[in-house]
């Protein structure tokens, strides 16, 4: 090819509106079925050179993310369905965005400038990942999709009508997620509001790098010297405590099961790890590692990259095999964990936790990386 012509190329192409991204970038899109109320559920498919992400609009949730293990051989790291009906089903928030506010609010209530709202309890006492009607169960628009020269990608949005779930203000929400050939998967978050309002949304999906089975023997390391203790109905009871000495020091890596049924009162609290870590570093900061976990088996490495201040370790205590899921697979107690990064739960009634309010006028915008590798 001509220098000369070398150099126009790309630009004639963008003329044409046809993509200059490298090959082994593509995007698709198809029907995954419909709901009751005749909206239709579309399945985005991002595919880069080593990965393969598949999200669909109901719940904004991840499906699958298909990565090699070191010889190469393709696997499904994500817990989940194969059909839009078993989502509708029983469903653990398996992949989905969870919000209004991610994890649990004390009592379901909260005061924000003098008003008391009430929200709905659904799990005990307590709201956990915005009600019975979270952003996990309702279908999102898919605003657009990317097709960039180092990235593909979709934009959903979801607009949560003011008094939703007990919530004040309209919030509209953004969130991308982009594949690039690095075998990156990123979440980028993005909402305003026409109220004041409590916002805290982030990424439920279910992991095992292994082939399947349990998660007990995946290692994983936590940048996070303090975490946040809970009560019996694990809602944080406000203190900050130092990981020192307890089974939750993931400072370095530590088998996910090496600890997991000493008889510290925590664990007994959630079944096993159900608690948020509190990352060493300043608020604020940009995106940063802050969690690892191995599977020696497989070889796949999940690095967790993230702008927020917390992460809900959660181990998968309470599957109990009463779900089947991907092929046929029956998904037992600790057959998945979930890393969410987050603001620490039950913030609007806890001062000293980082705040979680959204103001008219502000853009709550955070970003998380999930970035996988083999060794």
């Amino acid at each position: 090819m001509m220098p000369m012509l070398r150099l126009l190329l790309p630009g004639f192409l963008m003329l044409l509106g046809l993509s200059c991204q490298p090959p082994e970038l593509t995007i698709g899109v198809m029907s995954f079925g419909t709901l009751s109320t005749g909206e239709v559920v579309e399945m985005v498919t991002l595919r880069s050179a080593n990965a393969e992400a598949q999200i669909m609009t109901y719940g904004a949730t991840v499906v699958s993310i298909k990565v090699p293990d070191r010889d190469g051989n393709i696997g499904d790291v994500v817990l989940g369905f194969e059909s839009l009906e078993d989502y509708l089903g029983e469903n653990p928030y398996f992949g989905s965005i969870v919000g209004r506010y991610g994890n649990r609010i004390a009592n379901g209530r909260f005061v924000l400038d003098g008003q008391t709202y009430t929200l709905a309890r659904n799990n005990g006492p307590n709201h956990l990942h915005g009600g019975i009607k979270g952003f996990d169960k309702v279908n999102w628009t898919r605003a657009a999709t990317i097709r960039e020269h180092d990235r593909v990608g979709v934009q959903l949005v979801y607009v949560s009508a003011e008094g939703e779930e007990g919530y004040p203000g309209e919030l509209t929400v953004r969130v991308t997620y982009s594949l690039k050939n690095d075998s990156r998967l990123i979440v980028d978050y993005e909402a305003t509001t026409t109220e004041a309002t409590p916002v805290n949304l982030t990424q439920h999906s279910y992991f095992n790098l292994g082939d399947g089975g349990d998660i007990l023997e995946h290692e994983l390391r936590l940048a996070a010297s303090h975490f946040t203790p809970v009560d019996s109905t694990l809602i944080p009871t406000g203190e900050i405590r130092s990981v020192e000495g307890t089974p939750f020091d993931f400072l370095t890596g530590t088998a996910i099961g090496a600890r997991i049924n000493n008889a510290n009162q925590q664990l007994v609290y959630g079944g096993g790890y159900d608690h948020n870590f509190v990352f060493d570093r300043e608020p604020g900061a940009d995106t940063t590692l802050v969690a690892q976990v191995r599977e020696r088996s497989t070889g796949r490495i999940l690095e967790v990259y993230t702008t927020e201040p917390g992460i809900q370790f959660y181990s998968g205590n309470f599957l109990d095999g009463s779900i089947t899921g991907k092929g046929g697979q029956t998904y037992g107690p600790r057959s998945g964990f979930c890393l969410e990064t987050q603001h620490f739960p039950d913030s609007p009634n806890k001062p000293d936790f980082p705040s979680t309010i959204l103001r008219p006028g502000e853009t709550y915008a955070t970003s998380t990386v999930f970035a996988f590798r083999t060794e």
